[in-house]
Order: C-alpha cells, then structure tokens, then sequence
C-alpha cells in the first residue's frame, strides 16, 4: 500500500524540500483587497509586506474546495492512500472542510485528515514524522492516529514587532495597540494545542526574545523533560538577518549546534495575523530524527 503526503501554504516548505519529501500542496489564498493571491505563485514575500506596509486590506481564507478535489485527485494518481496533514482547526476551519470532503465515497478509506493542532514549522516536524512512519510500513489510518496522539508534544513561540496586526485581527483593543507602540511592548504569543494564547509583554525586542528562551528553558525541563529526538526551529516574517542572530542566541543558550536549529519564514497565512519582523522559537518531540536530517 503506497501512502502519500498532502499538506498546505502553512507548512512553509521550500520547493525543494517539496520534492524530496514527495508532498503535494493544496494553496492556501491571502485576499487582498478582496483578491486571492497565493504565496509564491502568484505573490512573493516582498510584494506581500509592501502591500501590508501599505495598510491594503489583507486576510486569510480556506483553501478552495476545487483545490482539495485536484490535489487530493494528483496525489491518489500516485498513491493508494494519502494523509492530508494541515493547518491547526484551533486557528481554521479547512481541516473540519477536509474531513467532511473526505467523507465523500470517492475518498472514503483513501483519504485520512490528520488534526493534530500544528502550524508553521511544528506542522513540518508533523510531516517528518508521517514520512518516517510510512518508511516503517505503518499504515495511514495508524500514522493518522499517531500524530494525533502526540499533537501535544510541541510548542511555539512568537514575538510579535508590532501590534498593529493583531488590532486588525480584534486580538487587542485599538487602545492597548496604540498604547503598546509608544511604550515598545512586544508581546510573546504561545501556540499550544492549537490556540493561540498570550504568554509574555516586554520592553522591546532584546527581552522579549531572551524570555522566548527562557520558556523554551521551562519547557525542556517540564513538558519535554526525559524526552529524545527534540527538534528546534525558529521562523520570521520578513527580518531574516535578526533570525540568524536569534538562532545563534537559541543555540547558545540551549547548547545547539546552529546548523540543527531549521530555520525559515513564517507563510504569509501567519504573517497576515502578526505582520513583519516577528521571531518564532519552536519545539516538538520527532518519531525519528534522522528523516529531518536527510
């Protein structure tokens, strides 16, 4: 039984890990100004942030049913069974769309939606382990179980820049955003679960990303405590240079090598939400290391 990988925009993967990996991505849109564009198809990252920066209407939207039917069709053209592995349902509504398409008879027994509250970088540690699950010769239905089952081992951090984006979004009031701006409040947010929550406000960035690693620190030593094959990974939005110089710190603080600590940008489906120069450390326990590592 050959089983197949399908994910979305959120994982963030670059084309090349695509295709060692053998995934299929089903495009997530960003609307802009009421039109659909999709992140390096038909908008880059540069072209996203300028229009952001230019205050242009922006939000998220589910992926297109007609975009599940095709992809899902590609993918069964290759393989007996797949297992879409998406967005956290904490924060869309596309894997609850994906699990009632999949109930269709065409599907039934062939698609298996995965719902294990991921996004970004955690999503991608989720996709390592499928890979390495169907390498072992489990079965989808067990590979659906499994993640779902270890969903909760992974967290991940973000700094957000600016409040101005999670004004927009209703998460704060237009009074804490202006307030937060004067002061230099950067908040950290912690997405555990699939939620996203605050954990932390500092004066500016410096100690913001020093208390980032400060829960990492926790974590290690409560949630993640006696556990093996932890992978790390930060992710930003548009500031790739004080990324590099965060991964340095992380590795410093957490006695890592840098070149274990993935790094990579946010997809512009998070990005809409927290806008530029946000930081994100991530954490989750693999099935098997070594997957990531090829």
């Amino acid at each position: 039984m050959k089983i197949g990988i399908v994910t979305d925009d959120n994982s963030g993967f670059p084309k090349d890990e695509i295709e060692r990996l053998g995934l299929f991505v089903i495009p997530m849109p960003v609307v802009i100004d009421g039109q659909d564009y999709f992140e390096g198809r038909t908008i880059t990252a540069e072209k996203f942030y300028e229009l952001q920066a230019e205050g242009h209407a922006i939000h998220t939207a589910q992926p297109m049913i007609a975009d599940f039917y095709r992809v899902w069709d590609e993918a069964l053209s290759k393989y007996d069974q797949i297992l879409f592995i998406g967005m956290s349902s904490g924060l869309t509504g596309a894997i609850d769309t994906a699990k009632t398409l999949a109930m269709d008879e065409k599907y039934v027994g062939k698609v298996f939606v995965v719902d294990n509250h991921r996004i970004s970088v955690t999503l991608r540690h989720s996709i390592y382990d499928a890979k390495a699950m169907i390498e072992e010769g489990m079965e989808a239905e067990a590979i659906r179980k499994a993640l779902e089952e270890t969903a909760s081992q992974s967290m991940i951090y973000i700094m957000v820049d600016t409040l101005e984006y999670l004004k927009k979004g209703g998460r704060i009031t237009p009074a804490a955003a202006a307030l937060g701006s004067v002061l230099n409040i950067k908040p950290v947010l912690k997405i555990e679960g699939g939620k996203l929550d605050a954990k932390s406000k500092q004066l500016g960035a410096p100690r913001a990303c020093a208390n980032m690693i400060r829960f990492m620190k926790e974590d290690i030593a409560g949630m993640f405590q006696g556990r093996e094959n932890l992978a790390f990974a930060i992710a930003y939005t548009h500031n790739e240079e004080k990324a590099k110089l965060f991964r340095r710190q992380v590795a410093e603080a957490l006695s890592l090598r840098e070149e274990d600590i993935l790094m990579d940008p946010l997809s512009l489906s998070v990005a809409v939400h927290i806008g530029p120069g946000s930081l994100a450390l991530a954490c989750s326990v693999l099935h098997r290391k070594d997957e990531m590592a090829k």
